[in-house]
């Protein structure tokens, strides 16, 4: 097997239909996962034809996110942040603290336990992942309802906890453009792993 890395997703990543399908992923493991000291925000600008927003994390010290730790083969993490624009600076990458979640507590308030994640060796839990961040921020924008959709979506199919999945759909939204829906093919065409 090729070198693997551990990338944590937050947003539309979290769906199997995105990372998987859209994107041509190949997942080796997944984990539900708590990062301390980020906040999820949607006030993100699209790359292309942005009246809407998508996910980021920005750093804050009293919060926390929820997501999943992938582990991925090495190439495909570099399709990730190709597809993602790292490279013209839509996002960063950043290496972030995942806290495996266990079956106790909230999820704003769960602690980890490496144990229950695996035993030592090549099934334990990561102490870290790749991520995504950015400085491109617009507070008056909101992801469209589409776009949530597929937020809500993953964060269920991935088993994420009740209280995060009722934060998500409490994200205000908006009616996609005509913009976005007619470049949707095309960046869908694009992004897929050949």
């Amino acid at each position: 097997m090729s070198t693997t890395v551990w990338y944590f997703a937050y947003g539309s990543n979290l769906q199997t239909a995105t990372l998987c399908g859209r994107r041509g992923i190949e997942v080796v493991r997944a984990l539900p996962v708590r990062v301390p000291g980020w906040r999820l925000v949607f006030d993100k600008p699209r790359l292309l034809a942005s009246t809407s927003s998508v996910a980021n994390i920005v750093p804050e010290d009293s919060a926390a996110v929820i997501g999943v730790a992938f582990e991925i083969p090495a190439d495909d993490h570099a399709h990730v942040e190709l597809t993602e624009g790292v490279a013209i600076g839509n996002y960063r990458r950043v290496e972030v603290g995942v806290e495996p979640l266990t079956t106790l507590g909230s999820a704003h308030d769960r602690t980890s336990t490496r144990a229950a994640a695996g035993a030592a060796g090549a099934d334990a839990a990561p102490a870290t992942a790749l991520s995504l961040a950015s400085e491109r921020r617009a507070p008056g924008l909101r992801p469209s309802r589409r776009y949530m959709g597929l937020v809500l979506g993953g964060a269920i199919e991935q088993g994420l906890p009740e209280d995060w999945i009722a934060f998500l759909r409490g994200i205000e939204t908006c009616e996609e453009s005509e913009a976005e829906r007619a470049l949707r093919p095309m960046l869908d065409a694009l992004f897929k792993r050949r």
